[in-house]
């Protein structure tokens, strides 16, 4: 299997920033770590060995980016809006650095995110505000309200990254339209303390006329065995 380092001095982020290719060919699958987690997780974890079989066939090429969240909605230090300040340099770091990355390693226009707990949540909520530019979003074991980081506390930037209350408000044809051709699939496990929250989720997505698949799994389903599984399961469609 085909695997390799990169490193870059990120513009937007203003510091080097870490991430892991593997595979040579197929979709594009844009893969976020948990929280506070770094770009080595899915190797670590068992996740990249589930689906070696997908990636030697050259049915899917994982980028596995590094996160900021310490810097930004884990930094309970700072003030929430600096820290959504923060997330919305590595939303541009994603969006102008990376993605123009892997296009540069593989033409194919097919663009998965996915993620695990917060990276269900980076997974999804960089999938709704770019729709024209991602063809399926995984979110497992994701929680869609980022106002739960930040006390309750809310401004332009929070709102914009909080898919719970964005989607909730949007009604532009054009983004309506994008959203609906996006293959959209959250899973989460019954006694996960954020289930309810993707049963909301769900339902603003079903208000918008936004296709998509909830899947419930029995029990807390919150951990790499049951995430190994599910995204087995899901990378190819609904299963």
């Amino acid at each position: 299997m085909n695997r390799e380092y990169h490193r870059w001095y990120s513009p937007a982020l203003q510091r080097d920033m870490e991430l892991l290719a593997f595979g040579h060919a197929g979709a594009r699958v844009l893969v976020f770590p948990t929280s506070m987690g770094r770009f080595f997780q899915w190797e670590d974890t068992g996740m990249i060995a589930e689906l070696s079989e997908h990636l030697e066939q050259g049915w899917l090429q994982i980028f596995c980016v590094d996160s900021v969240d310490e810097e930004s909605w884990y930094a309970k230090g700072r003030p929430p809006a600096e820290r959504a300040l923060r997330h919305i340099q590595y939303d541009r770091y994603v969006r102008d650095e990376v993605l123009p990355f892997t296009a540069s390693k593989n033409g194919n226009p097919f663009l998965i995110t996915t993620g695990t707990s917060f990276g269900a949540y980076h997974a999804v909520n960089f999938a709704l505000r770019y729709p024209h530019l991602v063809g399926r979003t995984i979110g497992l074991s994701g929680l869609y309200d980022v106002k739960q980081f930040t006390g309750g506390y809310s401004d332009e930037n929070v709102y914009f990254n909080s898919p719970y209350d964005f989607i909730q408000n949007e009604h532009e044809p054009a983004r309506l339209e994008a959203l609906r051709r996006l293959d959209i699939i959250l899973a989460i496990g019954r006694d996960d303390s954020s289930c309810h929250n993707n049963e909301s989720m769900s339902s603003i997505l079903w208000e918008k006329n936004i296709w998509h698949a909830l899947r419930i799994w029995d029990g807390w389903a919150h951990d790499w065995p049951w995430w190994r599984q599910m995204i087995r399961s899901y990378i190819g469609g609904h299963d």
